[in-house]
């Protein structure tokens, strides 16, 4: 028994590969135009290595202060130092100081000693110079380290290799074998290894921190509009979903008081666990979770429903 079709009804030809070819060639043609034209660059990855050959006088000019303890690092407070006074507050809240050193970082060791005591082993001049830097007073250590910057700066360029003969102890030596080192690419894998043998080297906070206290790093950054004070974002190639979800919490940097503010990094921070707690306790906030019934949006997204509820008489 053949059923027929009601009254009134018809049937068509429909070609639905037809159609999802079609469809999918508009994707594609979408997908790789807008790529185009809004993609991110695919930029390297910026290491220790290239920094030191791309612009090896703002490395050692970099060196020196995480030796003598001035650099942001060694100053910034928890979570990697315990610097007095350079925690951010919030009135009286200091939230950077509630977990204490979690990541504990000792500039001069870590980043410059420890590096070029793993590669003295056949280096019998550096293994001199970092002995009799060793067995110096601290006074001493900090008299060469001075004397050392001050010299480097007033260099042309910031050019180690024009600073003029001077007081400077064995700290010549040592910031040329560890401009050597970064730029052959050793102390990438020394500060990833975090004093120890891994065979999977994936956590970069000392490299990253090692590059946030030189200049090369913001340089880079401003280039790509990328710096605090600029609205740019970058969603890194292979690395899904980027920096684009960070759109909200870099917005609050960008505007007073925060932009101008010491302890913008905590005032952000504070709003963002306000906002976010809102969002989470939205269901139990009289007058915010009515705002959906008020604006009435959703019969404008559903108004063929809607219209079909209520016919016109």
């Amino acid at each position: 028994m053949t059923e027929t079709p009601a009254t009134g009804q018809s049937y068509r030809p429909y070609d639905l590969v037809k159609e999802f070819v079609i469809a999918l060639g508009v994707v594609v043609v979408l997908t790789v135009g807008l790529a185009v034209v809004f993609s991110s660059p695919d930029d390297r990855p910026i290491t220790l290595a290239s920094w030191s050959n791309a612009d090896p006088n703002d490395f050692v000019a970099t060196s020196v202060t995480e030796l003598d303890g001035t650099s942001a690092t060694a100053t910034y407070g928890p979570p990697y130092t315990t610097t007095s006074g350079a925690a951010q507050r919030i009135g009286p809240l200091s939230p950077q100081q509630w977990a204490g050193v979690r990541h504990p970082v000792d500039t001069a060791h870590d980043f410059v000693l420890d590096p070029l005591e793993r590669a003295s082993a056949h280096d019998p001049l550096l293994s001199l110079a970092l002995q009799v830097y060793a067995t110096a007073p601290s006074a001493q250590e900090r008299a060469w380290t001075a004397h050392y910057s001050a010299a480097l700066a007033k260099a042309p360029g910031g050019d180690p290799t024009k600073v003029p003969a001077g007081d400077y102890g064995p700290v010549p030596v040592m910031m040329g074998r560890l401009l050597g080192l970064a730029q052959a690419g050793g102390l990438d894998g020394t500060l990833q290894s975090e004093g120890g043998v891994r065979f999977y080297q994936t956590d970069y906070t000392r490299p990253l921190l090692y590059l946030s206290d030189g200049s090369y790093l913001e340089s880079r950054a401003r280039a790509q509009h990328l710096a605090g004070d600029q609205w740019g974002m970058m969603n890194e190639t292979g690395n899904y979903p980027g920096q684009a979800w960070l759109w909200l919490y870099t917005f609050w940097y960008q505007v007073p008081p925060f932009s101008s503010s010491a302890n913008a990094d905590a005032l952000v921070w504070g709003v963002m666990a306000v906002l976010t707690l809102a969002l989470v306790l939205l269901p139990f906030i009289p007058g915010l979770r009515s705002i959906p019934r008020l604006v009435p949006v959703y019969r404008l997204i559903w108004r063929d429903h809607y219209r079909r509820q209520n016919p016109p008489r």
